[in-house]
């Protein structure tokens, strides 16, 4: 990624329902540029899906855990892709330390979570869970400084 694609990055966020013709415009560069670079930056894997912007809590899940799980070496493929079929589970991480995976999930309720945690207690290779609830974001995940310093370069 260059400063370029920074800049359209930062563009697309100050204004994401902005016409390609009015980016193009803002960022004096040819529409076919702007259009070329989106289509790659998509292919890489650098736009992620739309739908990572919409707040579970607008959907009924206002409640956020995170759960810390052991699971047995032999069979950790099997729990991940059990863990990954469970709707609920909206973020799933590799770690070191004692847990093996730090699942975030979302749940309408403490009854809802109950629920998800013995789904996933249910899940093959899945040893034991520790489950934390998030009382409030403190910060939402950010990119957008990452993205201007990127831009300055």
């Amino acid at each position: 990624m260059d400063s370029l694609d920074a800049q359209i990055l930062l563009a697309l966020d100050d204004e994401p329902d902005a016409t390609a013709l009015a980016l193009s415009a803002r960022l004096g560069i040819a529409r076919n540029t702007l259009s070329s670079r989106l289509q790659r930056m998509q292919r890489s894997g650098v736009l992620r899906e739309f739908t990572r912007r919409v707040d579970p809590a607008l959907l009924g899940h206002g409640l956020t855990a995170f759960v810390s799980i052991a699971v047995s070496q032999t069979d950790s493929a099997h729990a991940m892709r059990t863990l990954r079929g469970i709707p609920e589970v909206v973020e799933m991480h590799s770690t070191t330390g004692e847990a093996d995976l730090l699942v975030k999930v979302v749940a309408r309720d403490t009854a809802d979570l109950h629920r998800i945690t013995g789904r996933i207690l249910d899940a093959p290779g899945v040893v034991r869970t520790s489950t934390a609830i998030s009382l409030c974001e403190e910060m939402p995940l950010r990119i957008r400084a990452l993205i201007e310093e990127a831009a300055k370069a």
